[in-house]
């Protein structure tokens, strides 16, 4: 759509939409309950502001940079670029399933795991679910307020989103083997509109991957949005690993409901991208309950990774802990903003949130603003960021045994950073974001 619209109170000009929802030629198939959903969105995205530097969410952010005239939805890739794909679609040594998309279109539905059916999980394309699971979608799907800044692009992922993954898991199944999934972005100014939803029953268990990736070096949008509701005595790992080309404008906007009992981790890896905003918000909703937040970004020539979290704690006895740590070299930015909430009723409330920064370069720049809000009296919570250089001592001992300077720098930004790892209990997967960070590093 080439409309535009005047931004208000600055006098510039802000366009709409890269394309009206209503002209897809797929969007008179959708289920009609989901059209209406669609519809609002699209109107709510119209009414609601563009952001402004002065909002206290876009704090330190380029908001000059959200500029969606230059982008459409993306088009079809050839049969011979599918071929590619699905061939580069290969993370995991071993898997439970794969599900592979390329410009918001289903390449390849495999499900590995021979007793997942038997079992009773289901694992569809989001088309499909639409149709044959819309109990589930109606109850879940992009069922908690946008709180972080981007309840504007959360509008417009709902007006446009048609692909993507659902994930049930029925109570006391456990899914031995990560499930993996593969979003690809292909063709200069394309935009895409990923969505995951995982939906574990009481006492269930999962690990899901999602793999966002460019296709290509030219500019591209992607507006992903993933939805994780995880029940009583539940545990749901879940892993984002982000590699769009370094041309792209990405939001990654996230939403955690944590049960009682239950167990939520989640780890996002930033290597790919040129601005990346990244929302995470999680709620401890039943007694017992705990989420573990991690992030691990490496950030390099010109790129911008903006990252904003919420740790919500509603009841008692819940628990929640934030590692964030980034790498920054050349001209890269890193702004984080995190706060740990904790309601009134919410008494032995134990949080954390730490963010580390290591600068590699005099004209890289980290702002970190970390935060508390706590109603309730008996807690522990603690919070904090830091901001270094390499040790000097530590390059001295690495170059004393004839390792180049480039190099030592390399072996400890990967021995900062890939300390996160640890935390995840699939060794298989450790392994592969080590991989996927030691190309990252060069």
């Amino acid at each position: 759509m080439n409309a535009v619209v005047e931004a208000s109170e600055r006098g510039a000009q802000i366009p709409e939409c890269p394309t009206v929802m209503t002209e897809s030629p797929d969007f008179a198939s959708r289920p009609a309950y989901f059209r209406g959903r669609q519809q609002a969105a699209w109107e709510r995205f119209q009414s609601l502001p563009m952001p402004a530097r002065t909002d206290e969410a876009w704090r330190f952010a380029d908001v000059k940079a959200l500029d969606l005239s230059p982008y459409r939805a993306a088009g079809a890739v050839s049969d011979a670029q599918q071929a590619v794909l699905l061939a580069r679609s290969r993370g995991l040594g071993e898997t439970a399933g794969r599900m592979v998309f390329a410009n918001d279109r289903l390449l390849s539905h495999e499900v590995l795991a021979d007793d997942m059916r038997a079992k009773g999980v289901i694992w569809l394309p989001l088309e499909q679910a639409l149709v044959e699971q819309r109990d589930l979608i109606e109850r879940h799907f992009m069922s908690g307020d946008s709180l972080l800044g981007s309840a504007k692009f959360a509008a417009l992922h709902e007006a446009h989103v048609k692909a993507g993954s659902f994930l049930h898991v029925p109570r006391g199944v456990e899914v031995a083997l990560p499930i993996e999934v593969f979003h690809w972005l292909s063709g200069d100014g394309a935009a895409v509109f990923p969505h995951t939803l995982i939906v574990a029953d009481e006492c269930s268990k999962v690990t899901v991957v999602d793999s966002f990736a460019g296709a290509s070096d030219g500019p591209g949008f992607a507006c992903g949005v993933n939805d994780i509701v995880v029940g009583n005595g539940a545990s749901v790992t879940y892993v984002a690993i982000q590699r769009w080309s370094e041309k792209t404008l990405a939001f990654h906007l996230n939403n955690t409901s944590v049960a009682r009992d239950a167990t939520a981790l989640a780890l996002r890896l930033n290597l790919g991208g040129a601005r990346v905003r990244d929302e995470a918000a999680s709620h401890l909703r039943g007694q017992g309950g705990r989420s573990d937040m991690l992030s691990v970004s490496a950030a390099a020539g010109a790129q911008i990774f903006d990252q904003r979290t919420l740790q919500i704690h509603e009841q008692p006895d819940t628990a929640s802990d934030l590692l964030y740590k980034n790498a920054l070299n050349d001209r890269a930015r890193t702004i984080f903003t995190g706060l740990i909430r904790v309601e009134p009723v919410a008494h032995k409330t134990d949080a954390y949130q730490k963010v580390r920064n290591l600068i590699l370069s005099n004209e890289a720049e980290a702002n970190s603003a970390p935060g508390l809000e706590i109603e309730a009296d008996d807690v522990r919570c603690t919070h904090g960021a830091t901001s270094g250089t390499l040790e000097e001592d530590e390059m001295f001992y690495l170059q004393s045994r004839g390792i180049p300077r480039w190099e030592a720098q390399q072996l400890i930004t990967f021995g900062f950073l890939s300390e996160v790892f640890d935390r995840l209990p699939c060794a298989s997967l450790r392994d592969h974001l080590t991989d996927l960070l030691h190309e990252k590093l060069g």
